[in-house]
């Protein structure tokens, strides 16, 4: 195999892995926990998107005191938590590979 013949299999090689990533990227993959009153959505790449909590798992004994703020809050709050600490974690990894 020549120069040419490698160069032209590394950008096939490229294209390819390009291709992959955004199709991963643009899939949603959802995990639940507690029978579904806790649901979580990452793309195929596994990047946080949402999580969703069910009223019952606030308030099991009562579900419909909980109003809609509160569970609105408490996913945003989580959602926050958790893209500052990917936010970091990315930081902090390519600090390391410099």
């Amino acid at each position: 195999m020549n120069i040419m013949q490698m160069m032209q299999q590394a950008q096939n090689i490229q294209k390819r892995l390009k291709s992959v990533q955004d199709e991963l990227a643009s899939q949603e993959v959802m995990g639940e926990a507690a029978n579904g009153a806790v649901k979580v959505v990452c793309d195929g790449q596994g990047k946080f998107k949402s999580i969703k909590l069910d009223k019952e798992l606030l308030n099991p004994e009562n579900p419909s005191d909980v109003d809609d703020d509160t569970v609105e809050m408490l996913e945003d709050l989580i959602t926050t938590a958790i893209l500052q600490t990917t936010e970091k974690a990315t930081k902090e990894m390519e600090t390391k590979l410099k």
